[in-house]
């Protein structure tokens, strides 16, 4: 088992690096297992907009720091303020980084490794490619809820990956992340983006 990084105070909640195309976004909440707070959710969709005007940035990697990509929304955030209006406030911003994924007009490639639980599964789906390391096991519950993200991760990795997420403790395996990256980096030509 791995140690789970501290927390530097102040840290910032996502980085970014832009290297030969790829522009990497590393969600950096480790002790939270990279939680989707509404401050990380923000940023990320921050990073997403510039991406989008960025003519260096060819492909984005979204990657999580320490032991997990990511658990899915902040349940400590969730239970700070329990109101209705909070709920949906915070889904609407889940809605609307999802969306700007889906509407990047430039590949988007999840790079996943430990866990990547009920948001965390969403996130990994919504993304163009899903490049796992052989540890790695999104995992969506099996709920109405959980229906659409499923879907849609069939989708992004194809059906006979997305076994291992529906009968959990097979792990899958992928190329590596770095080999995806300077593949879709190098061939990459956009597409028109329809949106809904």
């Amino acid at each position: 088992m791995s140690a789970v990084p501290r927390m530097i105070e102040n840290a910032p909640v996502l980085l970014e690096e832009c290297d030969q195309g790829v522009l990497r976004l590393t969600m950096n909440r480790p002790e939270a297992r990279n939680a989707l707070s509404a401050a990380l959710m923000s940023t990320l969709l921050d990073a997403l907009g510039r991406a989008a005007q960025e003519p260096q940035a060819r492909v984005v990697v979204i990657a999580g720091a320490g032991p997990a990509f990511c658990a899915g929304h902040d349940l400590r955030e969730l239970r700070t303020d329990q109101r209705r209006e909070t709920y949906e406030r915070l889904f609407a911003q889940c809605s609307e980084l999802m969306l700007a994924i889906v509407r990047l007009p430039k590949p988007v490639i999840a790079e996943v490794h430990g866990v990547a639980t009920a948001a965390g599964c969403q996130l990994v789906a919504t993304c163009d490619l899903a490049v796992a390391e052989s540890t790695s096991l999104p995992v969506s519950s099996i709920s109405i809820a959980a229906l659409r993200p499923t879907a849609r991760v069939s989708a992004t990795i194809g059906v006979e990956q997305n076994k291992p997420i529906l009968t959990p403790g097979v792990a899958n395996r992928a190329s590596s992340a770095a080999t995806a990256r300077s593949q879709v980096a190098t061939s990459w030509q956009p597409a028109a983006v329809a949106t809904p």
